[in-house]
C-alpha cells in the first residue's frame, strides 16, 4: 500500500477520505489494461445517453440555452468525446519504439503512463461539455479524478454527480457539489494534475496552487480572439458568420469573436449584414426577441458587468450600429455591433463573453497587425481573406492557441487539432488524442540486452 498522502487539515473530512482513497488505488488503475478503461468509458456514455433527456433539462434551467445546443453541446458532443476514446484507445496506449543511438542491439520507447490522481475543474458556459469531455480523456489515460462543476449551475452539477456515482466507485472518480469554498478546499490537495477551464483571472490562482505541489497543470482559459476582414473578403457571409458566432450560447464561448478589425471601406457592408442576420436568426415579425433562441447571460452579476462594458464604450463616443438593447429581468442581451471604438474603452479591454461585437477600421494590415501583437496572446483568432500571402503575413506575425481561416470555430471542432491556449489564454492542449497525452505522461524506457 502506498504511504498516505500528506492532507491539509482545512480540507473537509469527507473530501480528505476520498483523496487518500484515490491515491491508494491510482496503482491498481494505472494498470489497467485498454479493454477495462474502454469498460468504464462505455458504461459513462450509455450513463449520458440515459440521461440525456435530464441533462437537457438541468442546463435550461440553468442557463435557458435552447433545447438545440444543449443537445448537440452537451450531451451528442460528450458522446462523441467518448466513443472516440474508446475507437482509438488500443492505438493510443501502444508504446512508441524509438531508434536507439547508443547501441543499435537496444531498445528504446516511450510509454504513456497515468498522470496519477487529477483534479478536473469545469465552467459554467459549458457545464457538461467541458466537464466530461476532459474527464472521458483522464479516463482512458487511465487516472483517478476528482471533479467539480461551477456553482453556478447547480442542476447540471447534481446530474453529473448522478451520473458519475452510476458509472464509477469513488475511489476510481468522485463529483463534488457547492459554492467557490469546495473548489478552494480542493485546490490544497496535492494532486498530480489540474485541469481548469475558465477565466484567466482563476486559472492564475489555480496554477498558483498547483505550484505549492509541483502538480502539472491544463489550463483552457480566453482572452480577447480578434478577426481580421481582409481587403476583398466576402463581407456577406462574414456577417452572416459573426452573427451565428454570438448568437451561439449568447456569445457565452472562450473562443468566440470578441473585436473585428475591417477595411473602412467595407464597414457599412459588414454592419448591414451582421444586422440582416440577426434580425433573420433572433427575431419575431413584430420586432421583438424569441428569448427561446439565445442563452441568457449567467447571472446578474455578469449582466452588470457587460452593460457597464456597452455603456462605457457609448459614453467615450462609440456608435451603436446594431442592437443595444439590455432586458434586465431575462437577462437577455440582443446582439449588438459597435463600431468607432477605440482601445481606451473598456470593452476592448476585458474579454466580454457576451453579443456584443466592437468593430474597429484600419487603413492597412499592418495596423492590425500591430495592434494583437501589441497585446495578450488570445485563445483565438480568425482570418477572412482571399489572399494567401496575407493569411500567411498574418499567421507569421501573430500568436493564438489555435486559427481558424474564412471561418469561425472549426479549429475548435476538428479533434484531430490540439485546443488550447498560448500564455494568457492557456496552457497544454486537448481534444482527441492531445487530450489523451494531458492526461499522460510521456516516460523514456531504454532497455539493454540482458
Amino acid at each position: 500500500m502506498a504511504s498516505a498522502p500528506q492532507i491539509s487539515q482545512s480540507v473537509p473530512a469527507d473530501m480528505a477520505r476520498i483523496f487518500a482513497a484515490q491515491s491508494d488505488n491510482q496503482w491498481n488503475v494505472k494498470a489497467s489494461s485498454a479493454e477495462e478503461r474502454k469498460a468504464r468509458l462505455a458504461k459513462l456514455k450509455a450513463s449520458v445517453e440515459a440521461h440525456a433527456d435530464d441533462i437537457v433539462a438541468a442546463v435550461q434551467k440553468d442557463t435557458r440555452k435552447p433545447e438545440g445546443e444543449i443537445r448537440v453541446t452537451e450531451v451528442l458532443n460528450v458522446i462523441a468525446n467518448i466513443q472516440r476514446n474508446i475507437d482509438n484507445l488500443d492505438e493510443w496506449m501502444k508504446p512508441a519504439e524509438v531508434a536507439t543511438s547508443l547501441d543499435p542491439n537496444d531498445k528504446a520507447m516511450i510509454v504513456h503512463e497515468a498522470r496519477g490522481v487529477c483534479l478536473i475543474l469545469g465552467p459554467w458556459n459549458f457545464p457538461l461539455g467541458l466537464t466530461f469531455g476532459p474527464l472521458a480523456a483522464a479516463v482512458a489515460a487511465g487516472n483517478c479524478c476528482m471533479v467539480k462543476l461551477t456553482d453556478l449551475c447547480p442542476a447540471t452539477a447534481s446530474i453529473a454527480r448522478t451520473i458519475v456515482e452510476e458509472v464509477f466507485d469513488e475511489n476510481e472518480v468522485a463529483l463534488f457539489e457547492g459554492d467557490v469554498s469546495v473548489a478552494e478546499a480542493l485546490l490544497e490537495l496535492p494532486f498530480n494534475h489540474i485541469f481548469f477551464t475558465g477565466s484567466t483571472r482563476v486559472g492564475k490562482i489555480v496554477m498558483a496552487a498547483a505550484a505549492k505541489h509541483l502538480a502539472t497543470v491544463t489550463l483552457e482559459l480566453g482572452g480577447k480572439s480578434p478577426v481580421i476582414i481582409d481587403e476583398g473578403a466576402d463581407v456577406a457571409k462574414i456577417g452572416a458568420a459573426l452573427a451565428g458566432a454570438k448568437q451561439f450560447n449568447g456569445g457565452q464561448a472562450c473562443i468566440c469573436p470578441d473585436y473585428v478589425f475591417v477595411p473602412g471601406s467595407q464597414k457599412d457592408d459588414l454592419v448591414e449584414a451582421f444586422r440582416s442576420n440577426v434580425r433573420q436568426n433572433l427575431y419575431s415579425d413584430d420586432g421583438s426577441i424569441k428569448t427561446e433562441a439565445i442563452a441568457q447571460v449567467v447571472n446578474e452579476s455578469n449582466f452588470k458587468r457587460v452593460k457597464s462594458l456597452f455603456d462605457d464604450a457609448v459614453a467615450k463616443g462609440a456608435t451603436v450600429a446594431v442592437g443595444g438593447t439590455f432586458e434586465e429581468d431575462s437577462r437577455t442581451v440582443h446582439p449588438t455591433m459597435l463600431t468607432d471604438v477605440t482601445p481606451q474603452m473598456s470593452i476592448l479591454q476585458e474579454e466580454i463573453f457576451a453579443p456584443l461585437l466592437p468593430v474597429m477600421t484600419y487603413d492597412n494590415l499592418d495596423q492590425a497587425i500591430g495592434y494583437i501583437e501589441a497585446r495578450d496572446k488570445p485563445l483565438a483568432l480568425y482570418i477572412f481573406s482571399p489572399d494567401q500571402e496575407h493569411i500567411d503575413k498574418i499567421l507569421n506575425r501573430t500568436s493564438s492557441g489555435g486559427v481558424t481561416v474564412n471561418g469561425v470555430f472549426s479549429h475548435y471542432l476538428e479533434n484531430n487539432l490540439p485546443f488550447g491556449g498560448v500564455n494568457q489564454s492557456g496552457m497544454g492542449s486537448y481534444h482527441g488524442y492531445f487530450g489523451f497525452k494531458a492526461f499522460s505522461h510521456e516516460r523514456a524506457v531504454y532497455m539493454h540486452q540482458a
